[in-house]
Order: structure tokens, then sequence, then C-alpha cells
């Protein structure tokens, strides 16, 4: 991981990455609360998973993910109310074929944890804009 400050948001952002990493489902879910609300665009258009149960349903394409490389290109968050936007340049690989992409996440967290999370897709596997 590259530019991650060392900030509380930043090391939850670490945290999030590695439970990526490690396939850990469920800590992962432990980082959003109960009824969070995840808008995602991998798929070209919107999908939103609400509690839960949908976010996990969402988490698991993880489990394909054999290396993930992030480096931070724009970070800003704020502490009331806890938020966090950043924009990563992405290199995975998932299935043995390696992809990079540009990912736009934006969190706004509720007691610590990431009550809604838009994970977007800024810039496609094969060089198309989101």
């Amino acid at each position: 991981m590259k530019n991650v400050p060392d900030t509380k948001l930043g090391k939850m952002y670490k945290e999030h990455i590695q439970h990526i990493l490690d396939k850990n489902i469920e800590a992962l879910l432990d980082q959003y609360t109960d009824d969070a609300t995840l808008i995602s665009s991998f798929s070209k258009s919107p999908v939103i998973y609400q509690g839960r149960e949908q976010v996990k349903e969402h988490m698991q394409g993880i489990l394909g993910i054999d290396g993930l490389e992030t480096d931070i290109v724009f970070w800003a968050e704020t502490e009331n109310p806890e938020t966090l936007m950043i924009t990563e340049q992405i290199t995975m690989t998932a299935g043995g074929a390696k992809s990079e992409m540009r990912f736009a996440d934006s969190w706004v967290l509720k007691d610590g944890k990431i009550a809604i999370h838009f994970a977007g897709m800024v810039q496609y596997p094969d060089g198309t804009l989101a």
C-alpha cells in the first residue's frame, strides 16, 4: 500500500485491505454497521447492497483475488462527520490474470464503523472510464 496516511482512517483502510488479502470476509464485515449501505459500480451499472447479508454477498468477489496492490492517488478525510474519500490505482490478480484499474471509495462512518460505502470504478481494466 502506497500513500496511506498514519491517521485513524488510514489505519482502518490498511486493515480493510489486509482483510481483503486474507479473504477474511467476517473481519471485513465487522468494519460495517449492521444496516450498512454499499453502492457499487463494479459492474458498470449501480448495484445497492443493504444490510450485513447483502454486503456479505458483494464481498464474495474478494475470494477470487490472488494479489492486490493499492496506490492512493487522492485522500481526503473529515472528523465530524467521520468520512473518507479516496481514489486508488489498483493492480489486482484474479484467476491468474493481472489487471489494472482505478477505484474511488468513499466511506461515511457511524460510531467508528462504515455506514455508507460508495465503491466505485473510475477506470475499468479494459481502459474505459466509468
